[in-house]
């Protein structure tokens, strides 16, 4: 069998991916993005990169850094368009089925090629805000209909999304409830000591990273002193805030910022040691964080954006649900609710490492991923 992916470069995208190695797939990637270069870990299928280009002229990044107007003209006389070279694509492979990543980049702009040979079987995996928050995500809404129409079949991570999906127009076969990255390689993290504080410092779009640090006020500082706090993921916003506020002086805060790249090996070790993981979004999937978080042990207090966390968390039983992610004085009074009840924190750190193992252990999902296709 041949499957054409259709995807941008991102973590989970290679993670899925991975799970078909050795499966017996002719396996093509179709780098929606074109970052122009290839990824060594995927090197066992056939990348399709460096598309976008018909030149690779000299001196781009002055043109861009300089004369950005000119350098956006330059780019729309030299840039093969997604469709055309998808088609060719398409053409020469022949695949069996074509998988899309995310419906804005990877669906609507090969959705004509698509229409245009309807017996192509077409599977499509919605990530994060794909379904919920896609007006915020300027989706145009007829062309997602056309593709939820046209698509054959239907992978989420959550089951809000199917829902929402059948609402837009799917009507075909639902694969089925997979996280985006193909399940998780959980290590045994019961009987760890756990001395840190994570909280998930997104705070770009849908991301509400800046409210969590804005809700540690000066009765939790003190409470947090006996805690190493890390914040990862964080912007030069949170950066700076923290930096400017004196309260935080007295806490051993560590924070990581997008561009101090901390690898998942790395993040999942730090989550087996974690007593809380909070994180906060006014839109999302069931984050993978979340799921990592809770299979590591960590008591998660999540944001709750169209009642998708619900799927995992029972409130104040095995977590925490914020509902509103901009209001910092409920997530304060949350974390305070945290630190007076220990015992609700050791009961669900155990039920939560078994709850998630059995349902995301990447082991476990391995043989059911790969028959998807079949």
């Amino acid at each position: 069998m041949k499957i054409l992916m259709v995807s941008m470069q991102s973590l989970h995208f290679f993670s899925w991916t991975e799970q078909l190695k050795n499966a017996g797939y002719e396996i093509y990637w179709f780098d929606a993005m074109d970052f122009e270069k290839k990824v060594e870990k995927l090197n066992w299928l056939h990348q399709i990169t460096n598309w976008k280009r018909k030149f690779n002229y000299p001196g781009k990044t002055y043109l861009r850094n300089n004369f950005p107007k000119l350098f956006s003209i330059v780019n729309k006389i030299n840039n093969n368009k997604i469709d055309t070279v998808f088609e060719k694509k398409l053409l020469e492979i022949k695949p069996d089925i074509v998988h899309s990543f995310a419906m804005q980049i990877s669906c609507i702009p090969i959705l004509n090629i698509m229409i245009k040979y309807p017996k192509v079987k077409w599977m499509y995996s919605s990530w994060g805000s794909d379904m919920y928050f896609s007006d915020y995500l300027n989706i145009d809404k007829n062309k997602m209909t056309l593709a939820l129409n046209r698509i054959d079949y239907l992978i989420t991570d959550c089951n809000r999304d199917y829902h929402i999906a059948m609402q837009k127009g799917f009507t075909n076969s639902f694969l089925g409830v997979f996280p985006g990255n193909g399940g998780v390689n959980f290590v045994d993290s019961s009987k760890n000591e756990r001395n840190i504080i994570l909280i998930k410092g997104y705070n770009q779009k849908v991301s509400k990273g800046l409210q969590i640090i804005q809700a540690i006020d000066g009765e939790l500082i003190k409470v947090l002193n006996k805690f190493q706090v890390i914040v990862y993921g964080a912007d030069e916003t949170i950066l700076d805030y923290i930096k400017s506020n004196e309260r935080f002086n007295t806490l051993n805060i560590k924070v990581f910022t997008k561009r101090q790249y901390i690898n998942n090996e790395e993040l999942l070790n730090i989550m087996s040691k974690s007593y809380i993981h909070i994180a906060n979004s006014v839109s999302d999937g069931l984050p993978n964080s979340l799921i990592e978080a809770m299979g590591m042990g960590a008591f998660p207090i999540q944001s709750n954006p169209g009642n998708v966390t619900t799927e995992l968390i029972t409130h104040k039983k095995n977590g925490l649900l914020i509902n509103n992610p901009e209001n910092i004085n409920e997530i304060t009074e949350l974390l305070k609710f945290c630190f007076t009840n220990p015992d609700m924190i050791n009961l669900a750190k155990t039920y939560n490492i078994n709850f998630i193992n059995e349902r995301y252990n990447r082991n476990n999902l391995k043989d059911k991923i790969t028959k998807l296709y079949e």
